[in-house]
C-alpha cells in the first residue's frame, strides 16, 4: 500500500482507505502537502487574475491623467491641471497637485476590496485596506514615498503609461507564488484535518472501533482527497467559495463509508 494506491482509492473505491491507517507517518505527511499543492493551485491563479485586473485599472487610469512629472522633489503640472478621484473595480486613484486633499482622506475613500493610490502635493501614496493580513506580511497597510525619493525623479505621465503597457508578468513569478501559498494553505489544511480527525475520533469510539486518535487522522486524511479536488474546482472559477464546510463534512461521510467494515470491540456486559 502507497499513497498513489490510496490516491486512487480515494477517487474509485472508497472503503479501502480504511487501509490509510497503515500507513507510516512521514507518508501521510508528504499526502498533506500534496493536497495543498491541489489547494494552491486556485488562491495563484486568484492572485494573478487580481494582477492583471490591477494593470488594466492602472492603465485605465493612465489615460485620465493630465501631464505632469515630478522633477526636483516636486509634482509639476500645467497651471491648468484641476485634481481629481477616479474609482476602478480595484483601485480608487487620486490626483491632486493642489494639496486639498490628505492621507485620512485617501482612506476614508476606500471601498471593499479596492485599495488606494494617490499623487498628493508633496508625496506619492498607496492605501491598503486595514486587515491584519496585510500588517503581518507587508507590516503595514500604508505606504508614503515623498517626491523627494531618488525613486521618483523623472517620472511623467507618458513614462507611467509606457511602464503600464510593457510590464507583464514572468512566468517564475507564479512559481513563487503558489510556494508562498504553500505555506497557508498548508496551515488550514493541518486544522481542518484535526477537526475532522476529532469527529471521526468520537464516531469511532461510538462504534466500539479500536481506532486510535493518529488512525483516524492518517484515514481522514486520504478520505480529504475527492473534496479537496471539488472544493478546488468550485474555487477555480467562484474565487470567494469557502470550501472548509465542504472538506470537513464530505470527508467525515467517507471516513463513515471507509470504516464500516472495521471490527467492533463491544464490551462485554457483567454476569
Amino acid at each position: 500500500m502507497n499513497n498513489f494506491t490510496l490516491f486512487k482509492s480515494s477517487i474509485i473505491n472508497i472503503p479501502e482507505l480504511n487501509q490509510g491507517k497503515k500507513m507510516s507517518f512521514w507518508k501521510v505527511i508528504i499526502y498533506i502537502f500534496f493536497l495543498s499543492a491541489i489547494l494552491a493551485v486556485p488562491v495563484t491563479k486568484q492572485v494573478f487574475t487580481i494582477a492583471e485586473d490591477i494593470k488594466q485599472d492602472g492603465q485605465e487610469i493612465a489615460k485620465k491623467l493630465p501631464e505632469f512629472e515630478i522633477k526636483d522633489g516636486k509634482l509639476v503640472t500645467s497651471k491648468n491641471a484641476e485634481g481629481f478621484i477616479y474609482q476602478t473595480n480595484s483601485i480608487i486613484f487620486t490626483f491632486d497637485p493642489q494639496g486639498k486633499r490628505s492621507v485620512n482622506d485617501v482612506r476614508g475613500d476606500l471601498i471593499g476590496n479596492a485599495f488606494g493610490v494617490a499623487f498628493l502635493k508633496d508625496e506619492f501614496l498607496i492605501v491598503l485596506n486595514s486587515s491584519s493580513a496585510a500588517d503581518a506580511v507587508l507590516g503595514s497597510d500604508q505606504f508614503e514615498i515623498p517626491y523627494s525619493n531618488e525613486i521618483l525623479d523623472g517620472i511623467n505621465q507618458q513614462s507611467l503609461k509606457d511602464f503600464l503597457d510593457e510590464t507583464g508578468i514572468p512566468w517564475w513569478s507564479k512559481l513563487i507564488v503558489f510556494a508562498i501559498s504553500l505555506y497557508p494553505v498548508f496551515l488550514s489544511l493541518i486544522i481542518n484535518l484535526l477537526l475532522i480527525a476529532i469527529g471521526a475520533s468520537f464516531y469511532s469510539k461510538m462504534k466500539f472501533y479500536s481506532l486510535r486518535f493518529l488512525d483516524c487522522l492518517k484515514i481522514v486524511t486520504y478520505c480529504t482527497t475527492l473534496p479537496i479536488i471539488l472544493s478546488s474546482t468550485i474555487r477555480w472559477f467562484t474565487p470567494s467559495f469557502d470550501d472548509s464546510f465542504l472538506i470537513i463534512m464530505v470527508s467525515l461521510l467517507f471516513f463513515f463509508l471507509a470504516t464500516r467494515n472495521e471490527v467492533r470491540h463491544l464490551p462485554t456486559l457483567p454476569k
